[in-house]
């Protein structure tokens, strides 16, 4: 795990899976702060760290977001539609965000733990 810095890097869902999804990891708070702000589309996924919580205000398009906990397994999975306010999870320490409908289609949900490899 370790400190991770703002980049690129790949996350690895669960143990079986043998594909990478492309990952911006945004630790900085002005990276935190500007995430998907702004953008028609995600490649991949963006992990926010430290964060406990997300918001929608000023997003173009609707986002799947999963709460991690300091090991990096998955406390809950939600879809937020622009405009929104994700209330914080106790337990959270970091957020992953995709595109809505992306979560499900790598198999992340609640209970599996993930990998981050930081480029």
């Amino acid at each position: 795990m370790g400190r991770w810095r703002d980049g690129r890097g790949r996350l690895i869902v669960g143990t079986a899976s043998d594909e990478a999804v492309p990952l911006e990891i945004a630790t900085s708070y002005r990276a935190r702060t500007r995430g998907l702000l702004g953008r028609d589309s995600v490649d991949g996924a963006m992990l926010l760290s430290p964060a406990s919580g997300v918001h929608t205000f000023g997003m173009r398009i609707p986002i799947d977001v999963a709460y991690l906990d300091r090991r990096l397994t998955v406390i809950a999975v939600r879809t937020m539609r622009p405009g929104r306010l994700g209330l914080p999870r106790l337990r959270a320490r970091h957020v992953l965000e995709a595109e809505a409908g992306a979560m499900a289609e790598w198999g992340l949900n609640a209970g599996v733990r993930v990998i981050v490899e930081a480029e």
